[in-house]
């Protein structure tokens, strides 16, 4: 099974296309270039995992409105019916079982959860000449991954 997940900005947005257990593509891009990279994928993939904004209780900015926004869009793009919201406090209780795992914890987590086959001191990532199966994923890449992990319950 193939997904597209995503982790929602209120300009950028990270990418994951998931399957068999593995990163296959990825990026952060400008918004409106998402809307392209879902065109891509939408038929090849079987749905659109989105992390979705929640309230917490805390006051919110215009930032929170504009990913809430850009959500919607991508939900739109995609399809309604082949689109599933998942929740960051989702995220923390699959990964790390504990809803204070901040983004550091959530990302050992998922390095955690792959084999050691690259170089440098962190194998599952590695390096330029021993690539590991999380090579070249940075950033909010790591939270549209851990989606991508909670979707599928893997």
């Amino acid at each position: 099974m193939a997904i597209l997940a995503i982790d929602p900005g209120n300009v950028k947005s990270a990418y994951v296309v998931y399957s068999d257990g593995m990163p296959k593509h990825f990026g952060k891009i400008d918004n409106g270039d998402m809307l392209e990279v879902i065109q891509k994928y939408k038929h090849s993939t079987e749905c659109l995992a989105i992390e979705m904004v929640a309230c917490y209780g805390m006051k919110v900015g215009a930032t929170i409105f504009e990913t809430a926004y850009w959500t919607g869009v991508f939900a739109q793009a995609y399809g309604l019916n082949r689109t599933t919201k998942v929740y960051r406090k989702d995220v923390k209780m699959h990964l790390c079982s504990s809803m204070r795992a901040k983004d550091g914890n959530i990302r050992q987590a998922i390095i955690d959860k792959y084999p050691p086959s690259g170089g440098g001191k962190t194998p599952q990532i590695g390096v330029k000449a021993n690539p590991g199966p999380l090579y070249g994923i940075s950033a909010d890449v790591w939270a549209a991954l851990g989606v991508a992990i909670t979707y599928c319950n893997d």
